[in-house]
């Protein structure tokens, strides 16, 4: 098996279809150091992620400022909250291309897709504490930079 950048899974080259199938795969998915795996109680099998293996499809944003909350929606349906056990964080590529992703579960990262980037930077401030000014968005008390950092995992 094997998701693709785009958030696409595959099995023996072919993308699954149905929805249910995705989201009872990304039920068993695991991360063990570089790794992944679908585990059930009797067998572990390794599995092939491109990038990261969500990714983002909806991003809902309640109260504002220090209040404001950030609700991704992902592409196997799941809803996670950006808060410190769910951080968002933004590194670098290549090119200097921005890499946002949030932390899913134990590991387990989601790619911010585009349009939600978009969203995030739009609502971005200033750090008021930071030297030299950093931006970044808020999300249940706490600031998330947008300005990159380490990755992730």
């Amino acid at each position: 098996m094997r998701i693709a950048a785009d958030g696409t899974w595959y099995h023996e080259g072919s993308p699954l279809r149905r929805p249910a199938m995705v989201k009872l795969f990304s039920s068993i998915l695991k991360r063990e150091g570089d790794r992944h795996y679908l585990v059930t109680p009797v067998e572990k099998v390794g599995i092939q992620v491109d990038d990261c293996p969500f990714i983002t499809v909806a991003l809902d944003v309640t109260g504002s400022g220090r209040q404001q909350t950030l609700m991704f929606t992902l592409n196997n349906g799941e809803q996670v909250a950006v808060d410190p056990e769910h951080p968002l964080q933004v590194s670098t590529r290549d090119q200097g291309e921005p890499h946002p992703v949030l932390e899913v579960r134990s590991g387990l990262l989601a790619l911010v897709s585009r349009k939600d980037f978009y969203r995030l930077v739009a609502l971005a401030e200033p750090a008021q504490d930071s030297v030299p000014e950093s931006l970044g968005v808020w999300s249940h008390g706490h600031f998330f930079p947008l300005d990159g950092g380490p990755e992730l995992g």
